[in-house]
């Protein structure tokens, strides 16, 4: 069963793309590769690559933010996230930001579970990382350091969507959120059809706009 609905967009007056993406940025490539949509597959040597770019955008990273790409990922916890997740349950429960880069979505992630894992593969990103409520942890999304079944949120920023492994460590009833803040500029895209496509498991949820970015909130069936 996949029931996806879809809400009215949010405007967001000032919010532009960052970027201008298409098809052929190594990024997007990388994107499609690792959630099995693309030839080639995420190895040691994709991971050694994206580890590479990020850490050498570590310094400047910080100018990429700004109060209406916050906006994207409130709207798309307040509207998608939340109404998929039982407050009782995620006070006890645990996320894991994959990408968390900076940290600059951590703590509004972190306010809704009783722990969250901000999981980087940069080092550099995580040593000039925000304080947060959340744990960081130095890993490759693609094998997280969790037990199995043992998260009831994923939240994936202009991250890489590893199939297998939230297929591995999302407990049914949880929540895959998956957020692009440039909408499909964002290099590192994949619209709502391909998570779906590329997720082994059954869900259901809602998917919108909000500014130039989109997003979807995946419950798991089972």
């Amino acid at each position: 069963m996949t029931d996806i609905a879809t809400l009215p967009p949010l405007e967001i007056r000032g919010h532009t793309p960052s970027v201008g993406a298409n098809a052929d940025h190594p990024m997007r490539i990388m994107t499609r590769r690792a959630a099995g949509l693309q030839g080639g597959a995420w190895d040691k040597g994709a991971a050694e690559t994206v580890r590479g770019v990020f850490d050498s955008l570590a310094d400047e990273w910080h100018t990429r933010e700004s109060p209406e790409r916050l906006a994207v990922v409130n709207d798309a916890l307040e509207r998608g996230a939340d109404p998929l997740i039982d407050p009782s349950a995620a006070r006890s429960g645990v996320a894991a930001e994959i990408g968390s880069g900076l940290g600059t979505y951590s703590g509004a992630i972190s306010a809704r579970f009783g722990s969250t894992l901000a999981v980087e593969l940069s080092e550099e990103m995580q040593r000039l990382a925000h304080p947060s409520a959340a744990t960081r942890i130095l890993a490759d999304g693609s094998m997280l350091p969790v037990t199995d079944g043992s998260l009831l949120g994923v939240v994936l920023i202009n991250c890489f969507l590893f199939p297998q492994e939230i297929d591995r460590v999302l407990a049914p009833g949880g929540v895959l959120l998956w957020v692009n803040s440039s909408g499909e500029r964002t290099p590192i895209h994949l619209s709502t059809d391909d998570v779906l496509a590329a997720l082994p498991f059954e869900t259901t949820g809602t998917q919108s706009r909000a500014g130039v970015g989109t997003w979807c909130a995946l419950k798991r069936l089972a």
